[in-house]
């Protein structure tokens, strides 16, 4: 039976939520009358407000229960065909008790935490080795359906691209944007490392533009990158709305970025990714369409910091330790720029 409604909770972070999109257009291309809700963040919605076809609710982690209250009195009286639980904390947990639906699908056993396993009674399958995106779009198949096609087409609107086109010239000099920073601190390269990389595209001819949030931390990253660098750059950091960022980075000829939001916008906006690797496995969590360009040094950070090769890690573990990052080599970043050049002649 198509359902008649639906709704998906998931929270954040900016990576995650653009991960889901395409479980979105999987079921609005097999039930485009189903109607679709959304539970979703206050950053979630700034970046994907506009998705046709979705009811947007927003949540404030600062509300805590009153907050969870209020969002229930928002929601439609009748409750949902079925929840699709698609964040396993806590705090997402004890939200989806809030939300009124007889299917309560949740992630596998092997996921589960946080006590995930008393909000839901089903699960999707346990299926380990697979990309995140893949996991999310696994959340319709108890549902009968199979995500066999991947796309995006993230609501930009028309103003967005015209600001990100006024930002630099429409000429043939390719362009370099680095996006320095994830939220995830030890996720981050060093800013001389960066700008050494910055200064080798810069010699070959290609245009450097900096991005970024308005976070103190990213600041003192661009500051610290811009005063090591030799040539000069475009900073833009701090300049962007959530609305603008994937404009701007679907100008670019390469996104260089640690596991970042702006890695997974980059590439549903089809710009290619020189992602940086350590901290977390490029086969779970870099960028979906192409991972050539990636610097992995994943498997030398769980020899180093857990004692044993990554094949022997379980799937999705993270290694945020102190100076992972440094694993990663300026010449590592040079020879996936390279390599893009390579693939590219011209470039």
């Amino acid at each position: 039976m198509i359902p008649q409604s639906l709704c998906l909770l998931r929270l954040s972070a900016l990576g995650d939520v653009t991960h889901v999109v395409p479980l979105v257009r999987t079921l609005q291309r097999h039930w485009p009358q189903t109607r679709l809700h959304w539970v979703v963040d206050k950053a979630g919605h700034k970046l994907l407000e506009g998705l046709e076809g979705v009811a947007f609710h927003t949540y404030d982690k600062k509300s805590g229960i009153a907050g969870m209250r209020a969002l229930r009195a928002q929601l439609p009286a009748g409750g949902f065909d079925a929840l699709l639980q698609m964040q396993v904390a806590f705090r997402a947990n004890l939200l989806s008790a809030f939300i009124p639906a007889r299917r309560r699908i949740g992630y596998d056993r092997s996921r589960s935490k946080d006590l995930h396993g008393l909000f839901v009674n089903e699960r999707i399958p346990d299926r380990p080795g697979i990309h995140v995106l893949d996991a999310m779009g696994s959340f319709c198949e108890p549902l009968g359906l199979k995500q066999d096609q991947v796309a995006w087409n993230l609501p930009v609107p028309a103003e967005a691209h015209e600001w990100a086109l006024a930002q630099w010239p429409a000429d043939d000099q390719r362009t370099l944007v680095i996006s320095p920073c994830s939220s995830h601190e030890r996720r981050n390269w060093y800013a001389d490392r960066y700008a050494a990389v910055a200064d080798h595209a810069a010699a070959r001819g290609w245009r450097v533009v900096l991005c970024g949030g308005r976070s103190e931390l990213e600041r003192r990253t661009a500051d610290a990158i811009l005063a090591a660098m030799q040539a000069p750059a475009l900073d833009l950091v701090g300049k962007d709305t959530l609305k603008q960022l994937p404009a701007l980075l679907a100008r670019a000829d390469l996104v260089m970025t640690p596991d970042s939001g702006p890695m997974h916008i980059a590439n549903a906006m089809g710009a290619k990714v020189l992602g940086l690797h350590a901290a977390s496995n490029p086969a779970r969590s870099g960028p979906y369409s192409d991972r050539r360009y990636c610097v992995d040094r994943y498997d030398d950070a769980a020899r180093k910091y857990k004692g044993k090769p990554a094949s022997e890690l379980k799937w999705g573990s993270k290694i945020e330790h102190d100076g992972v990052m440094e694993l990663i080599a300026v010449e590592d970043a040079i020879a996936a720029f390279e390599r893009y050049r390579q693939d590219r002649p011209g470039a």
